[in-house]
């Protein structure tokens, strides 16, 4: 069984407010619990039944709901920080997006594409480089074999309350919020 995890230290982040915080927490809730239940009705069906085969393919789509908002989330903290001149990972955003903060431009042109779904920056272990990516359901256009480092939730959910339909606005304090402490924690694990 999946645990729900608590991410209540969350309230009080600037450019969030507090509704909008425990309304994305309640649907990751969600999440976690039809990971349970599907994977609990798998183990009861007969492999190869269209039921099995129906509920083999929602697992995959609560899953990928369950984890993306974890890693959203984790990436996500009350106070500012900021990269060292000398981090490793900004050195391979700077390779790989450009000089400056040609990469953060790069990271909000993606997320400013029309449409629901994910911006994620992925490692690629194999080419030891990174891709903003967009995802526009949890089960496509995921990098298989990939570590996410930067997760960002463009569901309206993730905005709507506080934002409306100004998407940038959502962006720049989503930018605002990240903890960089973790984006470069799962960058070093990834690099290893």
């Amino acid at each position: 069984m999946y645990q729900e995890k608590d991410y209540s230290h969350l309230l009080g982040t600037a450019g969030f407010s507090d509704t909008l915080l425990k309304n994305h927490f309640t649907l990751y809730a969600g999440y976690v619990k039809n990971v349970n239940s599907v994977a609990e009705k798998l183990t009861t069906l007969e492999p190869g039944t269209p039921e099995f085969n129906e509920l083999s393919r929602r697992f995959g789509w609560e899953w990928n709901g369950m984890r993306l908002h974890e890693l959203y989330f984790e990436n996500m903290g009350k106070k500012s920080n900021t990269l060292s001149d000398d981090s490793p990972i900004l050195g391979k955003m700077k390779e790989c997006f450009g000089e400056g903060d040609e990469w953060l431009g790069k990271f909000k042109d993606t997320a400013m594409q029309r449409g629901i779904g994910w911006v994620v920056m992925y490692y690629d272990p194999v080419a030891r480089r990174l891709f903003h990516v967009w995802i526009e359901e949890h089960g496509e256009n995921h990098l298989s074999g990939c570590t996410p480092i930067l997760v960002m939730d463009m569901w309206e959910h993730a905005f709507i309350t506080d934002y409306g339909l100004a998407k940038k606005d959502y962006i720049d304090a989503f930018v605002a919020a990240i903890d960089w402490t973790e984006a470069e924690r799962r960058f070093e694990e990834a690099i290893r």
